[in-house]
């Protein structure tokens, strides 16, 4: 089955990551080389806001005849895991791109460290002793200047001998950290001497013990984009107050480089090159959390099943949901990137995977919540096979039987014993169209001791068969149904909004689990689906018609189906807001 991907229109105009792209290929800055990365921390799973993220650093550079690595910013073991990095690299394979290389953080940790040694050596950083309240302290106020390290102007050999000290074990955690020399009386406060290195004695995922002090994510970034070679570095909008940091430290890295020696010249990649930080703002959705310590609860708590839970706002959990790589592509695509930040209704991503299933889900027959139908004067042993249309939007997708025959499984909302006058489902004395197969009046119901309905009755008029004469007499009302022979049990998950409120983020006063909406996952186990879908796969798409558009869940085994709802056919959560 093919993507659908949404038409764009040609005559779009540039965004402004692509006219900054396209002024310095002008300019021949960088020997006219786009080069990007997408660099995670592997401390979790990707969420949709990664997502952006993703198709803009992949993006530019095949936009350019560029490359994109991927980089994993492996910098604080006590968080980072294998099963991260493993997950991260499914789901950027997943959403469509491929990296040119991988590379992590800690390949560059003997460079970092050097650099780091380079810098006490000229005067530029120092080893602190203080507590970090007492350095919070000093740091002072976006009004008020901050105060310097009584530890600021420690002997170099000292420092030097301190930060060895401190990488081979011989100190705790906390008791002492590096510091660049910048300005503690700068206005902006990243500058008033940056803790670049601390203590951290946890094994590395990659390194084992080998190294007791760990770079700063400031410290690492902009020093791991230098060393790949890359262009233009692209970061969401709350690193914009860390740009002047980058280039401070890009500035001080690239003089050292410039003075050869000590084995740096082998980091002197290009000539007449300089990474440069460009910010784009970053994703918000309604009805939707993005804190990553949040999500870790959700999990840990058993609040959800995990980080897969097709109500997460994962990148795994949105697949498993029934979403297609083309309808997140598509959203973004719809949504653009500027430099401000807002909040983006989800009822958009709803839409985009809409449009796209809408063209690509195969239609079947499904009933979730089942009474049976008896068509009395139909024949008990007769089976009739009907042609079922596989895509009316896609002609060449062709059609399937559908087995029909004297029982029928029908929903239970499209009968009414006592209907109001608009009412133009069964409902005795009134004629409906089974699809694809016959006209039936419905003749009565039976109900169990506790007054409800159980079975409904009805007659056909064999002359009004699909594709016979009869067929072209109108009536006001359509159902599905399915073969009680030929059906196949399924389970049915219907999921929802996981919050109920807009803004969950907002909601500063309240814990956010008061938030949760109740109904976000609905289980119905005794529903049953047409016999085209006995052998459907994990992660197949279709739609139920008149119901929404389903998929296979993974869960699902040993024959027994279990479908997600991925989204219902029309929106009907701003009804429920207009209410």
């Amino acid at each position: 089955m093919t993507e659908h991907v949404m038409q764009e229109d040609n005559r779009k105009s540039l965004n402004f990551i692509e006219q900054k792209v396209e002024s310095d290929l002008a300019e021949g800055l960088n020997n006219g080389r786009v080069q990007t990365r997408f660099p995670p921390e592997p401390n979790g799973y990707l969420h949709i806001g990664h997502a952006k993220a993703i198709c803009l650093d992949f993006g530019i550079a095949k936009q350019y005849n560029g490359l994109c690595n991927l980089r994993f910013d492996d910098t604080n073991p006590t968080k980072e895991d294998v099963e991260y990095v493993d997950a991260i690299q499914d789901d950027i394979k997943w959403l469509g791109f491929q990296w040119a290389d991988v590379y992590y953080a800690s390949d560059y940790f003997q460079q970092l460290y050097d650099f780091a040694v380079r810098l006490i050596k000229s005067g530029n950083a120092y080893v602190d002793e203080q507590s970090a309240e007492q350095i919070a302290k000093q740091k002072g106020t976006p009004t008020q200047p901050g105060t310097n390290s009584p530890f600021r102007n420690r002997p170099v050999e000292e420092s030097l001998d301190l930060f060895r000290s401190m990488n081979e074990g011989e100190f705790e955690e906390g008791a002492m950290i590096l510091r660049a020399k910048i300005d503690m009386a700068s206005p902006n406060m990243h500058f008033r001497d940056p803790i670049i290195y601390r203590i951290i004695k946890h094994p590395h995922h990659r390194t084992g013990d080998q190294w007791k002090v760990y770079p700063m994510y400031d410290f690492a970034h902009g020093q791991s984009d230098y060393f790949e070679g890359v262009t233009h570095s692209l970061c969401t909008l709350e690193f914009e107050v860390h740009r002047p940091l980058y280039d401070h430290f890009m500035d001080l890295l690239i003089e050292e480089v410039n003075k050869n020696g000590d084995g740096f010249e082998k980091n002197k990649i290009y000539d007449n090159y300089r990474p440069v930080q460009t910010e784009f703002n970053r994703l918000n959705l309604t009805y939707t959390m993005m804190s990553k310590r949040k999500l870790l609860q959700l999990v840990k708590e058993k609040i959800v099943s995990g980080w897969d839970d097709p109500r997460m706002p994962t990148i795994c959990g949105y697949r498993r949901r029934g979403f297609t790589p083309a309808s997140i592509r598509n959203f973004i695509n719809m949504i653009g990137y500027t430099k401000y930040d807002g909040t983006i209704d989800v009822a958009q991503l709803e839409y985009a995977v809409r449009e796209d299933l809408n063209a690509t889900a195969k239609r079947v027959a499904a009933v979730i919540n089942p009474i049976r139908l008896v068509i009395t004067n139909y024949p008990e042993e007769l089976v009739e096979n009907f042609d079922s249309v596989n895509n009316p939007e896609d002609p060449s997708a062709g059609a399937h039987q559908i087995a029909f025959s004297r029982e029928l499984y029908i929903e239970a909302e499209d009968f009414m014993e006592d209907a109001p006058k608009k009412y133009f489902r069964l409902t005795p004395g009134q004629e409906v169209r089974l699809r694809c197969a016959y006209i039936i009046k419905c003749t009565g119901c039976k109900k169990n001791e506790a007054g409800e309905v159980v079975e409904v009755y009805a007659e056909y008029d064999p002359e009004t068969k699909s594709g016979m004469p009869g067929s072209r007499r109108k009536v006001k009302g359509t159902i599905h149904w399915v073969s009680v022979k030929h059906a196949v049990p399924a389970e049915v998950r219907l999921y929802d909004r996981l919050f109920m409120v807009e803004n969950p983020a907002d909601e500063k006063d309240k814990d956010f689990r008061e938030l949760l909406n109740p109904d976000s996952l609905k289980v119905l186990t005794n529903c049953f689906v047409e016999e085209e879908l006995k052998n459907a796969e994990p992660y197949d798409h279709f739609q139920f018609q008149r119901i929404g558009y389903f998929n296979v869940d993974p869960d699902s085994r040993n024959g027994r189906l279990i479908f997600n709802r991925t989204i219902s056919l029309k929106d009907t959560w701003n009804k429920v807001k207009e209410k």
